[in-house]
């Protein structure tokens, strides 16, 4: 007995992009939106560097996470960590070993998580918690929880980092990581801290007759093609095409109150505007 071979279609859904490359200018302009969802409107991301505040060890960390663990009873902070010198010793020992940047981004952020849990523990008493980049979207169950979350900041890449324009250096790093989680959070602040007063035209370390910046565009501060700055490039570059977090606040964590100051919008530090 013959079965009759039936006739089958292809099932297709129907599609404003069907048909298209998702690469085309055109389109690129008429998907353009003004706004996005904000998932946490109300959130303060809060970067410390380890470099800047965690290889000071107490005199530094103590004091910093009581104020961030107060702050935390009336303000929704997610605290982003960096890795400081030892990611600096083990770029220098890769680089040398001719490790591709993959590798080395993917060796990096074993570092700030390791700070990640370590101020996670120091910040028990006021529930805080390391999650890890994957947990952010669980963000606003762990806020209603009381939890004050830790999560590292080195962006999840791995080895498929970009590579950079020059040398070998990973170009999205810690403060790069802070900032889109800002961005994607929706986030009200994106508040770097770090071991100066913020932002001078030449390292203040090096030259104590460099001048303070309050206040600049990103594109300004692109265009001045500086040296050295005390924020990743990466950085200020993304912050031109953001929609939802429009400036970076970069402040001296090593002085008390100053986190408080950030969060509340008083002025302190330097403001980096997208615009």
């Amino acid at each position: 007995m013959c079965m009759a071979r039936r006739k089958t279609e292809r099932i297709g859904i129907r599609s404003g992009l069907e048909g298209e490359t998702l690469v085309r200018h055109g389109l690129m302009k008429r998907t353009a939106r003004g706004e996005t969802l904000r998932i946490l409107p109300e959130l303060n991301v809060v970067k410390i560097g380890g470099h800047a505040a965690v290889d000071y060890g107490k005199r530094v960390m103590l004091p910093l996470l009581e104020e961030i663990g107060e702050l935390s009873k009336e303000h929704q902070v997610l605290l982003v960590t960096g890795g400081g010198g030892r990611v600096r010793h083990l770029m220098e020992i890769g680089i040398d070993l001719g490790m591709p940047t993959g590798v080395l981004a993917e060796l990096s952020s074993k570092i700030s998580e390791q700070n990640a849990i370590m101020v996670s523990i120091l910040l028990s008493k006021y529930n805080g918690v390391r999650i890890h980049t994957g947990d952010l979207l669980d963000l606003p169950s762990l806020f209603k929880m009381g939890i004050l979350p830790v999560v590292h900041g080195t962006p999840p890449y791995g080895l498929y980092e970009h590579p950079p324009r020059v040398g070998s250096i990973p170009p999205h790093r810690t403060d790069t990581g802070a900032f889109l989680m800002a961005e994607a959070l929706g986030a009200r602040s994106c508040i770097i801290g770090k071991n100066v007063d913020g932002l001078f035209t030449e390292d203040p370390a090096k030259n104590p007759r460099a001048e303070f910046i309050p206040e600049i565009t990103a594109g300004e501060l692109m265009g001045m093609d500086m040296e050295d700055l005390v924020v990743e490039r990466m950085t200020v570059e993304l912050l031109q095409s953001a929609l939802n977090i429009h400036e970076i606040r970069i402040v001296n964590c090593h002085v008390p109150g100053n986190i408080g100051k950030a969060i509340r919008g008083e002025k302190v530090g330097t403001v980096i505007r997208a615009k």
